[in-house]
């Protein structure tokens, strides 16, 4: 059996005409690939006598690796689903005056969807960037580099997913939910970097 299909599948359908799945779902892939491997290096440290001393620290580690994989895996369907969402919206009729108040509100509102599910992504991505300083720091030496690579992966998805937050915070028109939104990025956005920094610090010592 292939258990690299399901992924064939998925890069094939991002090659495609299709506008979903599209960026957006690529940066919550490239999030979950990264907690994946953060993953792996807890489980390649747990249960090694030379790590003893760090085994809880790998744990809890391994257990939000776990849960942050399985969201960001969710959030590539959620953010092709929020696509979705603002296209119907701007289908609906706009014959009339009271049709046309009826899809403006139904934009906005699909467009704030669509803002709040990259904004997760990006968020669950600089979490991953830190979890991946932890088994870089504190790891299996041997895999080390995995941690690295998996902390690029996340700073991938999280680079990725404030793209998609800035553009669709474009054609919202309520300042205060732009202004939250964007003050949200902006701090995953610094948390990642400064994260990521250290980490190729500490890989590069």
């Amino acid at each position: 059996m292939d258990t690299l299909a399901p992924l064939d599948n998925f890069i094939d359908r991002l090659a495609s005409g299709d506008p979903t799945p599209g960026g957006g779902s690529a940066a919550a892939m490239a999030g979950a690939a990264g907690a994946a491997l953060v993953a792996m290096v807890a489980r390649l440290t747990i249960g090694r006598k030379r790590y003893a001393e760090v085994e809880p620290q790998m744990e809890a580690v391994l257990q939000r690796a776990e849960v942050l994989r399985t969201r960001l895996t969710a959030l590539v369907q959620e953010d092709a689903d929020a696509y979705n969402q603002v296209s119907a919206a701007y289908k609906l009729p706009k014959s009339s005056d009271q049709e046309q108040a009826s899809r403006a509100t139904a934009i906005q509102a699909a467009m704030q969807a669509a803002s709040l599910t990259p904004l997760e992504t990006a968020q669950a991505c600089a979490e991953v960037i830190a979890l991946a300083e932890q088994v870089v720091a504190q790891g299996n030496v041997n895999a080390r580099t995995d941690g690295g690579v998996g902390a690029l992966l996340a700073n991938a998805g999280l680079q990725g997913a404030a793209l998609n937050v800035e553009v669709n915070l474009e054609s919202i028109d309520d300042p205060h939910f732009i202004a939250m939104v964007h003050t949200a990025t902006s701090e995953a956005l610094a948390a990642g970097q400064s994260t990521l920094e250290r980490i190729h610090a500490a890989l590069a010592g």
